[in-house]
Protein backbone atom coordinates (compact mmCIF):
# COMPACT_ATOMS: atom_id res chain seq x y z
CA UNK A 1 0.00 0.00 0.00
CA UNK A 2 3.05 2.25 0.11
CA UNK A 3 2.35 5.34 -2.02
CA UNK A 4 -1.31 4.44 -2.49
CA UNK A 5 -4.35 6.27 -1.14
CA UNK A 6 -7.52 4.77 0.25
CA UNK A 7 -10.88 6.33 1.18
CA UNK A 8 -13.69 4.41 2.90
CA UNK A 9 -17.22 5.42 1.83
CA UNK A 10 -20.50 3.95 3.11
CA UNK A 11 -22.59 2.29 0.40
CA UNK A 12 -25.58 4.36 1.58
CA UNK A 13 -23.66 7.53 0.67
CA UNK A 14 -23.13 6.52 -2.97
CA UNK A 15 -25.51 7.49 -5.75
CA UNK A 16 -25.27 4.51 -8.11
CA UNK A 17 -27.00 6.55 -10.82
CA UNK A 18 -24.18 9.09 -10.77
CA UNK A 19 -20.46 8.77 -9.93
CA UNK A 20 -18.99 5.98 -7.84
CA UNK A 21 -15.49 5.80 -9.31
CA UNK A 22 -12.54 5.98 -6.90
CA UNK A 23 -11.30 9.31 -8.34
CA UNK A 24 -14.50 11.01 -7.17
CA UNK A 25 -13.78 10.01 -3.56
CA UNK A 26 -10.13 10.96 -3.14
CA UNK A 27 -9.18 12.39 0.25
CA UNK A 28 -8.74 15.88 -1.15
CA UNK A 29 -12.29 15.98 -2.56
CA UNK A 30 -13.73 14.59 0.67
CA UNK A 31 -11.83 17.25 2.62
CA UNK A 32 -13.26 19.96 0.36
CA UNK A 33 -16.79 18.66 0.94
CA UNK A 34 -16.24 18.51 4.68
CA UNK A 35 -14.93 22.09 4.85
CA UNK A 36 -17.76 23.43 2.70
CA UNK A 37 -20.32 21.78 5.00
CA UNK A 38 -19.09 23.99 7.86
CA UNK A 39 -19.67 27.37 6.17
CA UNK A 40 -22.73 29.08 4.62
CA UNK A 41 -23.11 27.99 0.98
CA UNK A 42 -25.52 28.10 -1.92
CA UNK A 43 -25.67 26.01 -5.07
CA UNK A 44 -24.28 27.83 -8.10
CA UNK A 45 -27.58 27.15 -9.89
CA UNK A 46 -29.31 29.48 -7.37
CA UNK A 47 -26.83 32.31 -7.96
CA UNK A 48 -26.52 32.41 -11.76
CA UNK A 49 -27.87 31.08 -15.03
CA UNK A 50 -25.52 28.73 -16.88
CA UNK A 51 -25.31 29.06 -20.67
CA UNK A 52 -23.23 27.35 -23.35
CA UNK A 53 -22.97 27.28 -27.11
CA UNK A 54 -24.16 24.07 -28.75
CA UNK A 55 -24.29 23.21 -32.43
CA UNK A 56 -23.46 25.95 -34.91
CA UNK A 57 -21.87 26.09 -38.38
CA UNK A 58 -18.09 26.19 -38.72
CA UNK A 59 -16.92 29.75 -38.13
CA UNK A 60 -13.16 29.51 -38.73
CA UNK A 61 -13.42 30.99 -42.22
CA UNK A 62 -15.18 34.06 -40.76
CA UNK A 63 -12.46 35.02 -38.27
CA UNK A 64 -10.79 37.40 -40.75
CA UNK A 65 -13.97 39.48 -41.10
CA UNK A 66 -15.31 39.12 -37.57
CA UNK A 67 -16.04 42.03 -35.23
CA UNK A 68 -17.16 40.22 -32.05
CA UNK A 69 -14.78 38.47 -29.65
CA UNK A 70 -15.27 34.69 -29.67
CA UNK A 71 -14.11 33.35 -26.30
CA UNK A 72 -12.21 30.06 -26.29
CA UNK A 73 -10.52 28.07 -23.54
CA UNK A 74 -7.14 29.61 -24.41
CA UNK A 75 -8.55 33.11 -23.82
CA UNK A 76 -9.45 32.35 -20.20
CA UNK A 77 -6.99 30.00 -18.49
CA UNK A 78 -4.30 32.64 -17.84
CA UNK A 79 -6.70 35.60 -17.72
CA UNK A 80 -8.87 35.73 -14.56
CA UNK A 81 -9.95 39.26 -15.50
CA UNK A 82 -10.66 39.65 -19.23
CA UNK A 83 -10.11 43.18 -20.54
CA UNK A 84 -9.85 44.99 -23.86
CA UNK A 85 -6.07 44.55 -23.64
CA UNK A 86 -6.71 40.99 -24.80
CA UNK A 87 -8.60 42.12 -27.87
CA UNK A 88 -5.83 41.34 -30.36
CA UNK A 89 -5.64 37.72 -29.08
CA UNK A 90 -9.33 36.95 -29.52
CA UNK A 91 -10.59 35.24 -32.63
CA UNK A 92 -13.67 37.13 -33.83
CA UNK A 93 -16.90 36.26 -35.59
CA UNK A 94 -19.39 38.59 -37.29
CA UNK A 95 -22.00 39.73 -34.77
CA UNK A 96 -24.81 38.95 -37.22
CA UNK A 97 -23.52 35.37 -37.62
CA UNK A 98 -23.63 34.85 -33.87
CA UNK A 99 -27.13 36.22 -33.51
CA UNK A 100 -28.51 34.33 -36.52
CA UNK A 101 -27.26 30.98 -35.18
CA UNK A 102 -29.19 30.18 -32.01
CA UNK A 103 -26.58 27.62 -31.02
CA UNK A 104 -24.18 30.45 -30.13
CA UNK A 105 -24.54 31.97 -26.65
CA UNK A 106 -23.44 35.45 -25.60
CA UNK A 107 -22.42 36.90 -22.25
CA UNK A 108 -22.09 40.50 -21.05
CA UNK A 109 -19.82 42.59 -18.82
CA UNK A 110 -19.40 41.15 -15.29
CA UNK A 111 -20.63 37.74 -16.43
CA UNK A 112 -18.26 34.81 -15.84
CA UNK A 113 -16.72 32.34 -18.28
CA UNK A 114 -15.68 28.82 -17.20
CA UNK A 115 -13.48 26.69 -19.45
CA UNK A 116 -15.30 23.48 -20.35
CA UNK A 117 -12.92 21.31 -22.40
CA UNK A 118 -9.22 21.25 -23.20
CA UNK A 119 -8.07 22.85 -19.95
CA UNK A 120 -11.34 22.83 -18.00
CA UNK A 121 -12.47 24.46 -14.73
CA UNK A 122 -10.84 27.92 -15.02
CA UNK A 123 -13.16 30.86 -14.29
CA UNK A 124 -12.70 34.39 -15.70
CA UNK A 125 -14.79 37.54 -15.34
CA UNK A 126 -15.55 39.65 -18.40
CA UNK A 127 -14.89 43.41 -18.21
CA UNK A 128 -14.68 46.24 -20.76
CA UNK A 129 -16.80 44.37 -23.35
CA UNK A 130 -20.53 44.98 -23.62
CA UNK A 131 -21.00 41.53 -25.15
CA UNK A 132 -18.94 38.60 -26.48
CA UNK A 133 -19.77 35.20 -27.98
CA UNK A 134 -18.87 31.82 -26.49
CA UNK A 135 -17.23 28.96 -28.36
CA UNK A 136 -18.05 25.34 -27.51
CA UNK A 137 -14.93 25.08 -25.33
CA UNK A 138 -16.35 27.37 -22.62
CA UNK A 139 -19.60 28.06 -20.76
CA UNK A 140 -20.98 31.21 -19.16
CA UNK A 141 -22.58 32.34 -15.92
CA UNK A 142 -25.06 35.15 -16.50
CA UNK A 143 -27.61 36.98 -14.37
CA UNK A 144 -25.37 36.66 -11.31
CA UNK A 145 -27.19 37.77 -8.14
CA UNK A 146 -26.92 37.52 -4.34
CA UNK A 147 -23.12 37.38 -4.67
CA UNK A 148 -20.54 39.79 -6.05
CA UNK A 149 -19.39 38.53 -9.51
CA UNK A 150 -15.71 39.37 -8.85
CA UNK A 151 -15.86 37.47 -5.57
CA UNK A 152 -17.57 34.55 -7.33
CA UNK A 153 -14.78 34.39 -9.93
CA UNK A 154 -12.13 34.36 -7.20
CA UNK A 155 -14.00 31.66 -5.25
CA UNK A 156 -14.20 29.50 -8.39
CA UNK A 157 -10.44 30.00 -8.91
CA UNK A 158 -9.49 29.18 -5.31
CA UNK A 159 -9.00 25.55 -4.34
CA UNK A 160 -12.49 25.19 -2.83
CA UNK A 161 -14.15 26.23 -6.07
CA UNK A 162 -11.66 24.91 -8.63
CA UNK A 163 -11.36 21.48 -7.03
CA UNK A 164 -15.15 21.12 -6.91
CA UNK A 165 -15.31 21.89 -10.64
CA UNK A 166 -12.40 19.53 -11.30
CA UNK A 167 -14.14 16.78 -9.38
CA UNK A 168 -17.29 17.26 -11.46
CA UNK A 169 -15.62 16.68 -14.84
CA UNK A 170 -17.31 14.03 -16.94
CA UNK A 171 -14.89 11.10 -17.32
CA UNK A 172 -15.32 10.75 -21.07
CA UNK A 173 -12.57 10.42 -23.70
CA UNK A 174 -12.04 14.16 -23.38
CA UNK A 175 -12.66 15.24 -19.78
CA UNK A 176 -15.19 18.05 -19.78
CA UNK A 177 -17.62 20.00 -17.63
CA UNK A 178 -21.36 19.88 -18.22
CA UNK A 179 -23.92 22.49 -17.22
CA UNK A 180 -25.80 20.28 -14.70
CA UNK A 181 -22.58 19.42 -12.85
CA UNK A 182 -21.45 23.04 -12.69
CA UNK A 183 -24.84 24.02 -11.28
CA UNK A 184 -24.27 21.56 -8.42
CA UNK A 185 -21.12 23.33 -7.15
CA UNK A 186 -21.41 24.76 -3.62
CA UNK A 187 -20.46 28.44 -3.40
CA UNK A 188 -19.21 29.83 -0.11
CA UNK A 189 -21.20 32.98 0.73
CA UNK A 190 -18.70 35.18 2.55
CA UNK A 191 -19.93 38.27 4.37
CA UNK A 192 -20.30 41.54 2.47
CA UNK A 193 -17.10 42.99 3.92
CA UNK A 194 -14.92 40.18 2.55
CA UNK A 195 -16.73 40.11 -0.79
CA UNK A 196 -16.21 43.86 -1.22
CA UNK A 197 -12.54 43.53 -0.28
CA UNK A 198 -12.05 40.77 -2.85
CA UNK A 199 -13.86 42.82 -5.50
CA UNK A 200 -11.59 45.82 -4.85
CA UNK A 201 -8.50 43.62 -5.09
CA UNK A 202 -9.68 42.35 -8.48
CA UNK A 203 -10.27 45.86 -9.78
CA UNK A 204 -6.90 47.05 -8.48
CA UNK A 205 -5.28 44.02 -10.14
CA UNK A 206 -6.93 45.02 -13.40
CA UNK A 207 -5.61 48.58 -13.00
CA UNK A 208 -2.05 47.33 -12.47
CA UNK A 209 -2.38 45.04 -15.50
CA UNK A 210 -3.48 47.93 -17.70
CA UNK A 211 -0.61 50.12 -16.46
CA UNK A 212 1.74 47.23 -17.17
CA UNK A 213 0.49 47.00 -20.75
CA UNK A 214 0.89 50.75 -21.16
CA UNK A 215 4.50 50.61 -19.94
CA UNK A 216 5.33 47.80 -22.35
CA UNK A 217 3.67 49.68 -25.23
CA UNK A 218 5.87 52.69 -24.40
CA UNK A 219 8.92 50.44 -24.68
CA UNK A 220 7.68 49.31 -28.10
CA UNK A 221 7.15 52.92 -29.15
CA UNK A 222 10.69 53.92 -28.12
CA UNK A 223 12.03 51.17 -30.38
CA UNK A 224 9.54 51.97 -33.15
CA UNK A 225 10.87 55.54 -33.30
CA UNK A 226 14.22 54.22 -34.47
CA UNK A 227 13.34 50.83 -36.00
CA UNK A 228 10.21 51.50 -38.02
CA UNK A 229 8.21 49.25 -40.31
CA UNK A 230 8.23 50.62 -43.88
CA UNK A 231 5.04 51.60 -45.66
CA UNK A 232 4.64 48.74 -48.13
CA UNK A 233 1.35 49.86 -49.70
CA UNK A 234 3.09 51.20 -52.81
CA UNK A 235 5.72 48.46 -53.15
CA UNK A 236 3.71 46.02 -55.23
CA UNK A 237 3.14 42.34 -54.62
CA UNK A 238 5.80 40.69 -56.79
CA UNK A 239 9.48 40.85 -57.68
CA UNK A 240 11.39 39.73 -60.75
CA UNK A 241 14.64 38.03 -59.83
CA UNK A 242 17.40 36.37 -61.81
CA UNK A 243 18.45 32.92 -60.65
CA UNK A 244 21.82 34.23 -59.44
CA UNK A 245 19.98 36.86 -57.38
CA UNK A 246 17.57 34.43 -55.79
CA UNK A 247 17.80 30.62 -55.69
CA UNK A 248 21.57 30.57 -56.08
CA UNK A 249 21.87 32.65 -52.88
CA UNK A 250 18.93 31.59 -50.74
CA UNK A 251 17.98 28.15 -52.07
CA UNK A 252 14.34 29.33 -52.03
CA UNK A 253 11.94 29.19 -54.98
CA UNK A 254 8.71 30.23 -53.22
CA UNK A 255 7.36 33.58 -54.40
CA UNK A 256 6.46 34.78 -50.87
CA UNK A 257 10.14 34.84 -49.91
CA UNK A 258 10.84 37.53 -52.53
CA UNK A 259 8.00 39.91 -51.70
CA UNK A 260 9.19 43.56 -52.04
CA UNK A 261 8.22 44.31 -48.43
CA UNK A 262 11.06 42.16 -47.10
CA UNK A 263 13.67 44.01 -49.12
CA UNK A 264 12.16 47.27 -47.89
CA UNK A 265 12.45 46.13 -44.27
CA UNK A 266 16.11 45.17 -44.67
CA UNK A 267 16.82 48.51 -46.36
CA UNK A 268 15.01 50.38 -43.58
CA UNK A 269 16.98 48.56 -40.86
CA UNK A 270 20.18 49.73 -42.54
CA UNK A 271 22.42 47.30 -40.67
CA UNK A 272 25.18 44.85 -41.44
CA UNK A 273 24.64 43.10 -38.12
CA UNK A 274 22.73 39.84 -37.75
CA UNK A 275 21.43 37.67 -34.92
CA UNK A 276 24.68 35.70 -35.27
CA UNK A 277 26.93 38.75 -34.85
CA UNK A 278 25.00 40.33 -31.97
CA UNK A 279 23.62 37.36 -30.01
CA UNK A 280 24.72 34.15 -28.33
CA UNK A 281 22.64 31.05 -29.11
CA UNK A 282 22.40 28.42 -26.37
CA UNK A 283 21.28 25.19 -28.03
CA UNK A 284 23.09 22.52 -26.05
CA UNK A 285 20.71 19.81 -24.85
CA UNK A 286 20.25 19.29 -21.11
CA UNK A 287 19.34 15.92 -19.64
CA UNK A 288 17.06 16.43 -16.63
CA UNK A 289 17.52 14.39 -13.47
CA UNK A 290 14.59 11.96 -13.22
CA UNK A 291 14.19 12.56 -9.46
CA UNK A 292 14.49 16.35 -9.52
CA UNK A 293 11.62 18.79 -10.09
CA UNK A 294 11.80 21.46 -12.79
CA UNK A 295 9.71 24.38 -13.93
CA UNK A 296 8.78 23.58 -17.52
CA UNK A 297 8.01 26.53 -19.81
CA UNK A 298 5.67 25.79 -22.71
CA UNK A 299 4.35 28.03 -25.46
CA UNK A 300 0.99 28.41 -23.69
CA UNK A 301 2.77 29.88 -20.64
CA UNK A 302 4.01 32.94 -22.56
CA UNK A 303 1.97 36.16 -22.31
CA UNK A 304 1.49 38.81 -24.96
CA UNK A 305 4.10 41.15 -23.39
CA UNK A 306 6.87 38.57 -23.09
CA UNK A 307 5.97 37.49 -19.55
CA UNK A 308 5.73 33.90 -18.32
CA UNK A 309 3.08 32.51 -15.96
CA UNK A 310 1.26 29.36 -14.82
CA UNK A 311 4.32 27.17 -15.40
CA UNK A 312 4.01 23.49 -14.50
CA UNK A 313 6.47 21.93 -12.06
CA UNK A 314 7.30 18.35 -13.02
CA UNK A 315 9.75 15.63 -12.11
CA UNK A 316 12.43 15.01 -14.71
CA UNK A 317 11.00 11.53 -15.28
CA UNK A 318 7.62 13.04 -16.27
CA UNK A 319 8.92 15.70 -18.64
CA UNK A 320 8.35 15.30 -22.40
CA UNK A 321 11.35 14.49 -24.57
CA UNK A 322 11.30 18.02 -26.02
CA UNK A 323 12.04 19.56 -22.58
CA UNK A 324 15.77 19.75 -23.19
CA UNK A 325 16.73 23.45 -22.98
CA UNK A 326 17.78 24.88 -19.63
CA UNK A 327 17.36 28.65 -19.34
CA UNK A 328 18.96 31.32 -17.17
CA UNK A 329 17.81 34.71 -15.94
CA UNK A 330 18.33 37.41 -18.58
CA UNK A 331 17.96 35.12 -21.59
CA UNK A 332 15.25 35.49 -24.21
CA UNK A 333 13.38 32.54 -25.71
CA UNK A 334 12.15 32.79 -29.31
CA UNK A 335 9.72 30.22 -30.80
CA UNK A 336 10.70 28.48 -34.02
CA UNK A 337 7.22 27.63 -35.38
CA UNK A 338 5.71 30.20 -37.76
CA UNK A 339 2.32 30.57 -36.10
CA UNK A 340 3.88 31.27 -32.70
CA UNK A 341 6.80 33.58 -33.54
CA UNK A 342 5.26 36.43 -31.50
CA UNK A 343 5.43 34.38 -28.28
CA UNK A 344 8.94 35.49 -27.31
CA UNK A 345 9.62 35.76 -23.57
CA UNK A 346 12.17 37.15 -21.14
CA UNK A 347 13.52 34.75 -18.51
CA UNK A 348 13.26 36.50 -15.14
CA UNK A 349 14.91 35.48 -11.86
CA UNK A 350 11.97 33.29 -10.81
CA UNK A 351 12.51 31.04 -13.86
CA UNK A 352 16.30 30.80 -13.61
CA UNK A 353 17.18 27.13 -14.10
CA UNK A 354 13.82 26.24 -15.65
CA UNK A 355 13.52 24.04 -18.73
CA UNK A 356 11.87 24.94 -22.00
CA UNK A 357 11.03 23.08 -25.17
CA UNK A 358 13.49 22.55 -28.00
CA UNK A 359 10.86 24.43 -30.02
CA UNK A 360 12.38 27.61 -28.56
CA UNK A 361 15.70 29.23 -29.45
CA UNK A 362 17.48 30.47 -26.30
CA UNK A 363 19.40 33.72 -26.84
CA UNK A 364 21.23 36.49 -25.03
CA UNK A 365 23.64 39.23 -26.09
CA UNK A 366 26.81 40.89 -24.84
CA UNK A 367 25.89 44.23 -26.41
CA UNK A 368 22.08 44.41 -26.23
CA UNK A 369 20.33 44.18 -22.88
CA UNK A 370 17.73 41.45 -22.41
CA UNK A 371 14.72 43.77 -22.33
CA UNK A 372 15.70 45.45 -25.61
CA UNK A 373 16.38 42.06 -27.18
CA UNK A 374 12.87 40.93 -26.21
CA UNK A 375 11.22 44.02 -27.71
CA UNK A 376 13.37 43.70 -30.84
CA UNK A 377 12.35 40.10 -31.50
CA UNK A 378 8.70 40.98 -30.94
CA UNK A 379 8.89 44.08 -33.15
CA UNK A 380 7.04 44.13 -36.46
CA UNK A 381 10.12 44.33 -38.74
CA UNK A 382 11.99 41.42 -37.10
CA UNK A 383 8.81 39.35 -36.86
CA UNK A 384 8.23 39.85 -40.59
CA UNK A 385 11.79 38.81 -41.45
CA UNK A 386 11.55 35.68 -39.28
CA UNK A 387 8.25 34.78 -40.92
CA UNK A 388 9.85 35.24 -44.36
CA UNK A 389 12.57 32.76 -43.43
CA UNK A 390 10.24 30.01 -42.23
CA UNK A 391 10.08 26.89 -44.39
CA UNK A 392 8.55 23.43 -44.32
CA UNK A 393 5.36 21.67 -45.32
CA UNK A 394 3.08 20.44 -42.54
CA UNK A 395 4.75 22.56 -39.84
CA UNK A 396 6.60 25.62 -41.13
CA UNK A 397 9.40 26.87 -38.89
CA UNK A 398 12.52 29.01 -38.97
CA UNK A 399 15.72 26.98 -38.99
CA UNK A 400 18.76 27.75 -36.85
CA UNK A 401 20.78 29.01 -39.84
CA UNK A 402 17.93 31.23 -41.06
CA UNK A 403 17.46 32.72 -37.60
CA UNK A 404 21.15 33.46 -37.15
CA UNK A 405 21.37 35.17 -40.55
CA UNK A 406 18.36 37.43 -39.83
CA UNK A 407 19.37 41.13 -39.88
CA UNK A 408 19.30 42.75 -36.44
CA UNK A 409 20.06 46.43 -35.74
CA UNK A 410 22.42 47.58 -33.02
CA UNK A 411 20.59 49.91 -30.61
CA UNK A 412 22.18 52.95 -28.95
CA UNK A 413 23.03 52.37 -25.28
CA UNK A 414 20.88 55.23 -23.95
CA UNK A 415 17.89 53.97 -25.94
CA UNK A 416 18.47 50.48 -24.53
CA UNK A 417 18.35 51.88 -20.99
CA UNK A 418 15.02 53.60 -21.71
CA UNK A 419 13.53 50.42 -23.15
CA UNK A 420 14.85 48.32 -20.26
CA UNK A 421 13.31 50.72 -17.73
CA UNK A 422 9.86 50.50 -19.30
CA UNK A 423 9.96 46.70 -19.69
CA UNK A 424 11.07 46.28 -16.07
CA UNK A 425 8.24 48.60 -14.98
CA UNK A 426 5.78 46.53 -17.01
CA UNK A 427 6.98 43.27 -15.45
CA UNK A 428 6.87 44.72 -11.92
CA UNK A 429 3.29 45.97 -12.39
CA UNK A 430 2.22 42.64 -13.86
CA UNK A 431 3.71 40.80 -10.90
CA UNK A 432 1.84 43.11 -8.52
CA UNK A 433 -1.37 42.51 -10.46
CA UNK A 434 -1.03 38.74 -10.12
CA UNK A 435 -0.07 39.04 -6.45
CA UNK A 436 -3.29 40.91 -5.62
CA UNK A 437 -5.37 38.15 -7.18
CA UNK A 438 -3.36 35.56 -5.29
CA UNK A 439 -4.02 37.42 -2.04
CA UNK A 440 -7.74 37.45 -2.86
CA UNK A 441 -7.76 33.67 -3.42
CA UNK A 442 -5.78 33.00 -0.24
CA UNK A 443 -8.14 35.22 1.77
CA UNK A 444 -11.20 33.26 0.59
CA UNK A 445 -9.50 29.95 1.44
CA UNK A 446 -8.47 31.31 4.84
CA UNK A 447 -12.01 32.49 5.55
CA UNK A 448 -13.35 28.98 4.89
CA UNK A 449 -10.69 27.33 7.03
CA UNK A 450 -10.16 29.84 9.86
CA UNK A 451 -12.99 32.35 9.71
CA UNK A 452 -13.64 35.69 8.00
CA UNK A 453 -12.16 37.83 10.79
CA UNK A 454 -8.84 36.02 10.43
CA UNK A 455 -8.93 36.43 6.64
CA UNK A 456 -9.69 40.16 6.82
CA UNK A 457 -6.95 40.72 9.40
CA UNK A 458 -4.48 38.80 7.21
CA UNK A 459 -5.40 40.93 4.20
CA UNK A 460 -4.97 44.12 6.22
CA UNK A 461 -1.48 42.96 7.22
CA UNK A 462 -0.56 42.06 3.61
CA UNK A 463 -2.08 45.25 2.13
CA UNK A 464 -2.00 47.93 4.84
CA UNK A 465 -3.07 50.68 2.43
CA UNK A 466 -6.79 50.65 1.54
CA UNK A 467 -7.30 49.21 -1.94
Amino acid sequence: MDGLECSEILFSQIDLGDRFDSDYYTKNYLHISDQMSKVPTEKLAKLATTVASAFYPAATQLYSEGDTAFARCVDCVSYPVITKDQDSKFEKIPYAFGKENKGISFIKAEDIIITKVGTPCYASILTDYSEIALSRTVMGLTGIHSVDPYYLMVFLRCKYGFDQLFRQRELTIQYQLTLPRVKAVDVYLANDMLQIKVMKLCKKSKEFQQKSNEAYQMAEQILRDIVDYPDDTALGTYSIKKINESFAISGRLDAEYYQPKYEAIVKKLNTRETVLSLCNLHDKNYNPDAKQTYQYIELADVGQSGDISDVDIQYGSDLPMRARRIVKSGQVIVPSVEGSLQSCALITDEYDGALCSTGFYVLDSDCINSETLLVLFKSEPIQALMKQRCSGTILTAISKDELLSTPLPMIDGDIQKEIAGKVQEAFTLRKQSKQLLEYAKQAVEMAIEQGEDVALAWLKDKIPVEV
